[in-house]
Order: C-alpha cells, then structure tokens, then sequence
C-alpha cells in the first residue's frame, strides 16, 4: 500500500511593518487556507532562536500532501489575502514534506 507523505508550507517572517495588516490579511488567509486542507500546527513567535534564527512570528500549516498546500498558496482566495501583505511584511515561505 502505497502513503502519501503529508506537506507543510512553513512560513518565517523576516519583519512585519504593520501588525494591524498582517490581522487583516490573516482574516482572509486562514479561511483559504483552512479551505484548501490546512491545519495550522503552530503559529507563534519563538521562545529561543540559535545560530541565524529572528525572533519573529512563524507558522507551520499541514496538509494531506506537498501538492495540495501549494495548491492552496496558488489559489484565488489565498492570492487576494496575500495581495493584502504586500509591502508590509518580509517572509519566507517553504513547502516541505514531511511523515506521514
């Protein structure tokens, strides 16, 4: 029988300019997100970071497979939260896969 591994998008802030936006944008990502199959795994800022590691806010979401959380990132609904972010906060963003 054949498992699929599970997929993660994790996102790292760098720096958010305006924490009010990043509430607005959050008012429309997580239905999207959530919509497309998310289960958001954390979503904090970090109690200690080493070596490069910012103390900013970072988000770990799970999802069936790697393929449906980019899916999801690409889709309409979560484009025009994201449309919102713009310009006002710095992230990285990264699609994993992890255990099943």
């Amino acid at each position: 029988m054949f498992i699929m591994a599970k997929g993660y998008w994790v996102t790292c802030y760098r720096s958010v300019k305006d924490p009010a936006v990043l509430a607005d944008y959050a008012r429309l990502a997580g239905p999207a997100i959530t919509g497309g199959g998310g289960r958001f795994v954390v979503r904090g800022n970090p109690v200690k970071t080493c070596e490069a590691g910012l103390s900013q806010r970072v988000v770990i979401i799970e999802f069936e497979s790697v393929e449906k959380a980019i899916e999801t990132y690409e889709s309409t609904e979560y484009q025009a939260a994201l449309a919102i972010l713009k310009g006002h906060a710095e992230r990285d963003i990264r699609f994993v896969e992890g255990p099943e």
